[in-house]
């Protein structure tokens, strides 16, 4: 059976920095509708406190999700050095897709298809997917493409993960000061060598009362228009609920790749919010009974660049092993985990073990 190694990978950051004072003419309402009567200035510092969120990325007007996804996708073709008619699927994660000016998602054509055409792909039996589950999209396409391959189906995948999300925000929810816009890519192929590339993965789905802990809704200031909808999050129950279930799901995950936290180099979460990574990294680490551990194992992004839900993961391992973030490293021949979770309430996580 073949396995599924990642060869080339790319990402565009936005170059606009969004920092604290582009909130400062805000006004806050509560999750109930109630205006927020502290300044702005004060309800964006406690953001920042908990979060630790600083600064964040969007696009420019004149960019769409399609076109900062093919700029990451062509880096990674390019990095992994193959012909882009040699690629036998393209799986594009996002949440909203081709969002408009006037905030709708947009699915039709699928963006994996838009993306094919942008990058001037002749090729027909290049198929195209759209993976449509939530943040933990572009981990779960990482494994729709390492069941294609194991079944041999497909040799030569490129996995995009892209979203803009500062196009779907309510202005008056302190929620919007968490999500960025940013795309990530990776090219993935089949390999005959024995115990590398993917060797675990898991993935579940609380579809239950967790459904609707992140979803979209009408705006929460009721003054104002009420048909359009924006991304809506139950912060607390989603802190609970990560809190419980991620950890158990990474070591679920960890032990069926035969390993053990010992083992594990680096660990790219989701980013989400600092303080709830934090918590689920030391709750992990609890699992094993190990109280002291080196933070670094968890590289963080999101004070600089936000939550670009499926394109933080990508993003961070294409930083990393381009040697763009500061004291951080992959090992040669090391494992390291991807996880995510998010909408639905879906969970994931990947073991992924260097060449």
């Amino acid at each position: 059976m073949p396995n599924t190694i990642i060869i080339g990978s790319g990402s565009y950051l936005p170059g606009r920095i969004i920092g604290r004072d582009y909130f400062l003419g805000s006004e806050f309402y509560t999750e109930d509708g109630v205006k927020i009567d502290k300044p702005a200035e004060e309800t964006i510092a406690k953001f920042v406190e908990i979060t630790e969120i600083e600064n964040r990325r969007f696009i420019e007007e004149d960019l769409s999700n399609s076109k900062i996804g093919y700029e990451a996708a062509k880096l990674a073709i390019t990095d992994a050095n193959i012909d882009q008619e040699e690629l036998d699927y393209i799986i594009y994660a996002s949440n909203f897709g081709e969002v408009t000016a006037h905030g709708y998602a947009d699915f039709m054509p699928t963006m994996a298809a838009r993306v094919k055409n942008k990058l001037g792909i002749r090729n027909r039996k290049c198929i195209t997917y759209d993976m449509l589950f939530g943040c933990p999209g572009w981990v779960e396409a990482m494994i729709l493409a390492d069941n294609l391959i194991k079944a041999k189906v497909a040799r030569t995948i490129l996995v995009i993960g892209a979203e803009t999300l500062s196009r779907v925000t309510d202005p008056h929810d302190r929620n919007r000061m968490i999500f960025a816009d940013g795309a990530g890519a990776v090219v993935v192929q089949a390999t005959d060598e024995e115990n590398v590339g993917i060797i675990a993965h898991n993935t579940i789905c609380d579809n239950g009362p967790e459904l609707d802990y992140l979803a979209n809704g009408p705006s929460i200031n009721k003054e104002s228009d009420q048909t359009r909808l924006f991304v809506r999050m139950q912060g607390r129950k989603i802190y609970e609920y990560a809190l419980k279930n991620v950890p158990a799901a990474i070591k679920e995950t960890i032990e069926d790749a035969g390993l053990s936290i010992e083992d594990i180099n680096k660990i790219l979460i989701h980013q989400a919010n600092a303080k709830m990574d934090y918590a689920m990294i030391e709750r992990l680490h609890k699992l094993y009974n190990v109280k002291d551990y080196d933070h670094s194992i968890s590289p963080m992004t999101i004070q600089e660049f936000g939550n670009s839900s499926v394109a933080t993961i990508p993003t961070m391992f294409d930083l990393i092993i381009k040697g763009k973030m500061e004291g951080q490293s992959f090992k040669e021949k090391g494992n390291i985990v991807m996880t995510s979770v998010g909408a639905g309430m879906n969970i994931n996580a990947i073991v992924y073990r260097f060449p």
